[in-house]
């Protein structure tokens, strides 16, 4: 079974090792026939005056935020409607598009767009994916929506999807799918 060995500059927590050891045990698992307990990941600490490259001491570099966390924090800022902790979470060439193919790129083009739709909505989350393709991550999250038409109708259990892109620990594409327009009133 494999044993991966990973060599780090001391100086990161003992959450970002965990989550760099739970990766790397997927990585394996996503290439050969391995089980989760026939993999072994050690993680070997040295410090900054042992550690050169370049003829130079380094630091670790700062820890990226896990993106299924980026992606909760966002959702939950826009369900608060706190549009700053929103913004703050946005790539600079962020775009969001939704079932009818509509593609916006802002915040406030999606809130002017919904009035005509719905007064609130909220979502109630079943699970979140996490995936990585070279320099951005990918995070699908699925549930249910629920929330109130325009008149006030309450509506509940439309079912979701969003998948979202991130680089650097920022979202920069959203895509949604729901069957909002099936549970829509005529």
């Amino acid at each position: 079974m494999p044993v991966i060995k990973v060599t780090l500059i001391e100086g990161y927590d003992a959450e970002t090792i965990t989550s760099l050891s739970r990766r790397m045990t997927d990585a394996v698992r996503a290439t050969i026939a391995a089980p989760p307990d026939g993999i072994t990941v050690v993680v070997e600490e040295v410090s900054p005056t042992n550690y050169m490259r370049g003829g130079r001491s380094r630091t670790p570099g700062a820890p990226i935020p896990g993106a299924a966390a980026v992606v909760r924090d966002y959702l939950a800022a826009m369900e608060e409607r706190d549009v700053g902790r929103a913004k703050g979470h946005l790539h600079e060439d962020f775009t969001m598009t939704f079932p009818s193919g509509r593609t916006m790129f802002s915040l406030e083009e999606l809130f002017e767009w919904s009035k005509t739709r719905y007064s609130q909505v909220g979502k109630t989350f079943e699970g979140f994916d996490e995936a990585f393709d070279e320099n951005k991550a990918i995070v699908c999250c699925r549930g249910t929506l629920h929330g109130a038409w325009v008149d006030g109708t309450p509506f509940e259990g439309v079912r979701f999807i969003d998948r979202f892109e991130l680089i650097a620990g920022r979202i920069v594409r959203q895509e949604v799918w729901n069957d909002l327009s099936e549970h829509r009133p005529s």
